[in-house]
């Protein structure tokens, strides 16, 4: 499950190191028509309560000021470019468009990582050692798979590692690598129409969310993201079927009930992993962006545009809501 989140949230960006084996494509199948009613009312009880579950674009005013919210997915996958391309007209009347990144952070974290090689690699140990022989022969049939031989990767950083498996390894990571997804196809709009494009954050604020991360915790991260090849195309046909429905939730949750057999985690632990992670990853940083996003709005004249990973919208402190206490009027606009 881990494999599907990571990778939505925002650390594709470092697998921009690599250089990928050629890719199959992928035929995945959304698993959600098929769940069983217990997977069901389990997936029920997650999104149980929170706030703002569906919609991938979003109109918050107050005091005649716009702001427009657009939830993306980082990567390229079939369905995103008719989506994108219906927010040309959103993007080209901004006064300003935000990212989680722009090419500039995305540059300045490939040069930090690079200066900094203890943030990717283990210093006093390997994979092998920590992890035990069962689990680093998984680990390295799935690194293969992505065309990564497992000599390298023995002493990455295991959080590292995680958010490379994130990806199925029947995607084309070299499209990943040329960053086609809704996040870089706004930027692109925004930069053939001129308008100024901004960073809702520090260039290393995500590495810094994994970085100080226990490695045992970051071992059990690394577990829980090696799912079974033969599922992973359909968890991420899942995930994206989700994303593009507008399920902006779901999309982030369903991966709990349809993995929760695999592996030896059980779903107390697993509930316990990914609450720090959804902390780490979303909750933070959203509290952090809305001084950003205020600012903003309070610097520019016209209509300021946001656009962030879809799961950084919903649930008690989403975006959306955390505008909400802020005094703002939500309003879902199309997609």
């Amino acid at each position: 499950m881990i494999r599907l989140f990571s990778a939505l949230a925002g650390a594709v960006c470092f697998t921009l190191f690599l250089t990928p084996a050629a890719q199959a494509a992928c035929n995945g199948t959304d698993l959600r028509p098929d769940m069983s009613t217990a997977q069901i009312d389990y997936l029920n009880q997650l999104k149980e309560g929170r706030a703002y579950p569906t919609g991938n674009h979003w109109l918050a005013e107050k005091e005649g000021e716009a702001l427009h919210l657009i939830g993306t997915l980082h990567i390229d996958a079939p369905g995103i470019g008719p989506a994108t391309d219906r927010l040309r007209p959103v993007v080209e009347s901004a006064s300003t468009v935000l990212l989680e990144m722009t090419a500039r952070e995305k540059a300045d974290v490939q040069a930090h990582l690079a200066s900094n090689p203890a943030l990717l690699v283990l210093q006093d140990t390997s994979l092998p050692d920590v992890m035990g022989e069962e689990a680093w022969t998984t680990l390295s049939a799935a690194l293969r798979a992505r065309g990564i031989p497992p000599f390298m990767a023995a002493k990455f950083q295991p959080w590292y590692l995680s958010t490379l498996l994130g990806i199925p390894s029947c995607f084309d990571l070299q499209g990943l690598a040329a960053s086609k997804g809704v996040d870089a196809r706004i930027e692109a709009m925004a930069n053939q129409a001129g308008i100024p494009t901004g960073a809702l954050e520090p260039f290393d604020a995500a590495i810094g969310l994994f970085a100080d991360m226990p490695l045992a915790q970051q071992i059990d991260m690394l577990q829980v993201a090696m799912t079974p090849e033969e599922l992973q195309e359909d968890l991420f046909a899942t995930l994206l079927a989700a994303y593009l429905s507008e399920d902006h939730v779901e999309s982030w949750l369903v991966g709990l009930p349809l993995t929760e057999h695999i592996g030896d985690m059980g779903r107390a632990e697993a509930e316990a992993l990914f609450a720090d992670f959804e902390n780490r990853l979303l909750v933070k940083r959203n509290k952090d962006w809305i001084p950003v996003l205020e600012q903003t709005l309070a610097d520019t004249d016209g209509p300021v545009v946001a656009a962030f990973g879809a799961a950084h919208l919903g649930g008690e402190f989403g975006v959306l809501n955390l505008l909400a206490e802020q005094g703002y009027t939500l309003t879902r606009q199309p997609f």
